[in-house]
């Protein structure tokens, strides 16, 4: 072996690890060798906080090395020493500089004879990619994504004609997608979406016959599908979302796709009857916001598989076909603002993964089927502006948290079984002829934030609603208003609604990529007046720039540019004339009209401008224009952390190491807020809706609607506010808001980040596990193998032990967010024992009191 010991010795570079503790290099953290220990095999310095790379050139000296891995660090160059004098690396097989901070242009990677993975995403580089690969003859995966490159897609890709992955999305390129592309006929994965291209889909993509993801993706593509396209016996992905593509849809369609993905084209047509054909695979389908006509085939029940389908904003017509009940998989269903009629299948309770059921918007009449309250999984029902009338029957009571039903015929006196929805958030019973007395069981809802009963022939005395809930009864000439509640009561209303809305407004992003726009730029905060709506921090409050500039962005809020959309208003996504991208929060006109949404909007804007944090999301500004309300923030590509968690495929892109970080990043923002600002802020709605990701899968807290400044006098008696199933529970009885509220939250987040969901009902095993049989890789996200790396594994265990520690029934008993914070910032220690043999019990045994040493969490259980 190579004397590693005294090459490093002589090295000016700093190594990322205490080499010099034993001469023996194969124990080393980071180090791999072959199975005899005879040689170095591997580098592996995943996130190790890395900003000097002097030490680079020494790796070059070790001819036996197969993989490096330096990324999520910090690194800002590569010294030249590195790029030219490797030839001895004439082994290297994978190179990874993903997630740091790489300026400049392309490296040139001439000698790397051998390398087959080359990985530079997730940086900055800039300029063309012209002929800087030559020599990587043996190339089969190149990730360039998320980047600066401007200039064509490159046609010349060195001498590589083994290349399987092409990863170029997020950067800057624009023109035609290359036909030149399909002479590099091994690939299998084709990602360039959220650039500029323009044109159309080469024909010829489809004489690649190996290539199963085809990501095109918010560019400005043109013309039809080309019609052989989606018939690629190899196909399992088609995302071709955010173009202008146009015409009708492929009638033959593989039988392998298990995602198709063309929302917000210009597509029109019928669905052919023979679009679904044997998608017996197909598990999401979106076709929503398009001009499709005429009825939805019969054959769609084919698809046995499918878990989503969007069909909104069309304008198909005829009754909704009762073989849609068959797809026993579904879980969100959207057939929204089309043209159906007739009613509501009966046979709709089949659907028991079905979780969201949105049919706003169509001709439907007769009742609704007393079997949908079978729906046992059922969070949210949309069934307003339709023509349904009749009985209002028993709902779902379990899971159900917001019901729609305004905009129809119902009529007689509201339902006191209502009452029984014990975790319902939202409840619109606007527009109806609804009468009689408000029944006095709405006003006990403990869950209720937001209850729309406008426009309908109600009489009496409203009843006396807790103080959190926005109650809207305009339009009813018979009710009679209680006491007016003081501006602080409306001012806690609104917040509280918004939370919730946003929270519903959350899980409307797709497969593999939720939002793979381009990297939003650094955007200075210093106020200006030009004419290019440069952003500030705070923009003037008659809104004149921002609004002339938002409504020329987004062509004045056209659905064409809505990523998300809740029960109070809209998610835009808008590039400024400077190029800059945002994300804006539009207020309905309804609510834009009530002083009381200008009051928490003006809230949300100073908690944020008094905020600075890296983890906590930028408001950038707001516009309080007489016509038009609406935040702008920070733009995340990847969407909310939920999104992330709940697409399979998405879910796998995200690491153990990177889950370990976005656990990281939250506690740091957390600890800021709690222990850093004067005075303390306590969000109040920590979960996995309101943690954004980038394109880096950095980490971000959003949403602070409910957020509260703590006071060191008695003054911090509270509403419950919040996400059910995040909410601490002594808030239940206390109403009392503490820091350890938003601990108690982060607990539940940490476990949903490595479990892969909501951990549920087994948050009430965590407070007294009962055995050791159940292990933590039981529990663990099913989706990405078990961690082996010992270092990756002691993480999962202090994320585990952590959230044990904050679930605790006793706030007292729960860490603060600074001891957590400076737990991740300590030296982390490589778990002895296998990770297999770590049961629950031990951990929750091992749960840190906010004084507990560092050693108590990582240290192999006994």
């Amino acid at each position: 072996m190579i004397n590693l010991y005294n090459l490093l010795q002589n090295s000016t570079g700093q190594f990322p690890f205490p080499w010099n503790s034993t001469r023996d290099p194969c124990s080393w953290s980071g180090v791999g060798c072959n199975s005899n220990n005879s040689y170095i095999t591997r580098f592996s310095f995943e996130d190790f906080s890395l900003s000097n790379s002097d030490f680079l050139p020494v790796l070059c000296q070790i001819d036996t090395l197969e993989s490096i891995d330096l990324s999520d660090n910090q690194l800002r160059s590569l010294p030249s020493e590195f790029m030219t004098g490797c030839g001895n690396l004439t082994g290297l097989r994978e190179l990874s500089f993903s997630a740091n901070s790489l300026s400049g242009p392309l490296p040139s990677f001439h000698g790397f004879l051998k390398l087959e993975t080359l990985d530079l995403s997730g940086n900055m580089l800039s300029g063309t990619i012209s002929l800087q690969m030559d020599g990587l003859v043996s190339l089969k995966i190149l990730s360039l994504g998320s980047n600066h490159f401007t200039g064509s897609v490159p046609t010349h890709l060195g001498k590589s004609m083994v290349l399987e992955r092409l990863d170029l999305y997020s950067n800057q390129f624009m023109g035609k997608i290359p036909r030149e592309i399909v002479n590099y006929s091994n690939l299998t994965w084709i990602d360039l979406s959220a650039n500029n291209l323009s044109g159309s889909i080469p024909d010829r993509i489809t004489e690649l016959p190996n290539l199963r993801f085809l990501l095109l993706s918010s560019n400005s593509l043109s013309g039809g599908i080309p019609s052989d396209l989606l018939s690629q016996s190899s196909l399992v992905g088609v995302l071709l979302s955010d173009n202008s593509l146009e015409g009708s849809l492929p009638e033959n369609i593989s039988s392998s796709l298990r995602a198709l993905y063309l929302r917000n084209n210009r597509l029109n047509g019928t669905i052919p009857s023979s679009f679904f054909g044997s998608l017996q695979n197909l598990e999401y389908l979106e076709l929503n916001n398009n001009s499709l006509g005429g009825s939805i085939p019969p054959e769609l029940s084919f698809c046995k598989n499918l878990s989503t389908l969007n069909l909104a904003r069309n304008q198909l017509t005829g009754h909704l076909p009762v073989e849609i009940t068959q797809l026993k998989q579904l879980s969100k269903l959207n057939i929204s603002w089309n043209l159906l009629n007739g009613s509501i299948p009966s046979s709709v309770s089949r659907l028991q993964n079905l979780k969201k059921l949105d049919l706003r918007g169509n001709n439907l009449s007769g009742s609704i089927p007393e079997s949908i309250g079978n729906l046992s999984s059922l969070i949210e029902l949309q069934l307003g502006s339709n023509e349904l009338g009749g009985k209002i029957p028993l709902m779902p009571q379990s899971l159900l948290i917001a019901l729609n039903l305004s905009s129809n015929l119902f009529e007689g006196q509201i339902p006191k079984t209502l009452s029984q929805l014990t975790v319902l958030h939202v409840l619109d019973l606007s527009n109806n002829r609804f009468t009689g007395n408000i029944p006095d069981s709405l006003a006990k809802m403990e869950s209720l934030v937001r209850l729309v009963l406008s426009n309908n022939l109600l009489v009496g005395l409203i009843p006396d609603f807790h103080a959190y809930v926005l109650v809207e009864t305009t339009g009813n000439t018979g009710l009679i208003e209680p006491t007016k509640l003081s501006p602080t009561q409306k001012t806690t209303n609104v917040l509280a609604y918004l939370i919730i809305a946003g929270t519903l407004s959350a899980g409307v992003f797709g497969f593999v990529v939720c939002f793979r726009f381009r990297k939003t730029q650094q955007i200075s905060s210093v106020a200006t007046t030009t004419n290019h709506g440069n952003i500030c921090s705070i923009w003037n409050y008659d809104g004149k720039i921002a609004y002339e500039d938002i409504i020329k962005a987004t062509n004045d809020f056209d659905i064409k540019y809505c990523i998300g959309t809740g029960g109070y208003g809209s998610v835009y996504r808008a590039q400024l004339p400077s190029g800059k991208v945002v994300a804006l929060k539009k207020l309905h006109r309804l609510e834009a009209e009530d002083p009381s949404f200008n009051q928490c909007f003006r809230n949300e804007v100073q908690m944020l401008t008094n905020v600075r944090h890296k983890n906590i999301v930028k408001l950038y500004g707001f516009c309080l224009h007489n016509r038009c309300m609406f935040l702008v923030y920070e733009y995340m590509e990847k969407g909310s952390l939920f999104c992330a968690l709940r697409f399979d495929v998405e879910a796998s892109e995200i690491g153990w190491t990177q889950r370990v970080k976005i656990v990281e990043a939250i506690a740091h923002a957390l600890s800021y807020l709690h222990h850093d600002h004067t005075p303390p802020i306590v969000h109040r709605d920590i979960s996995s809706n309101n943690i954004l990701l980038n394109s880096q899968l950095e980490a971000f807290v959003a949403d602070f609607g409910t957020a509260r400044l703590l006071h060191s006098d008695s003054s911090n008696q509270t509403v419950i506010a919040g996400t059910y199933g995040y909410i601490a529970p002594e808030l239940a009885y206390t109403m009392v808001v503490t820091e350890k509220c938003d601990v108690y939250s982060f607990g539940v987040v940490a476990l949903e980040i490595i479990m892969g969901k909501h951990p549920g009902d087994l948050l009430s095993s965590f407070t007294k596990p009962s055995s050791e049989s159940i292990m933590i890789t039981d529990v663990l996200d099913p989706r990405l193998p078990p961690p082996t790396n010992p270092i990756v594994a002691g993480n999962i265990v202090l994320v585990a032990t952590m959230a044990f520690s904050c679930v605790h029934p006793k706030p007292k008993s729960r860490p603060t967010m600074r001891h957590l914070s400076q737990e991740f910032l300590s030296r982390r220690k490589a778990l002895a024992a296998p990770l297999r043999t770590v049961s629950l019990l031990q951990l929750w045994n091992r749960k840190m009191d906010s004084g507990q040493p560092s050693n108590q969490v990582i240290s192999a259980p006994a």
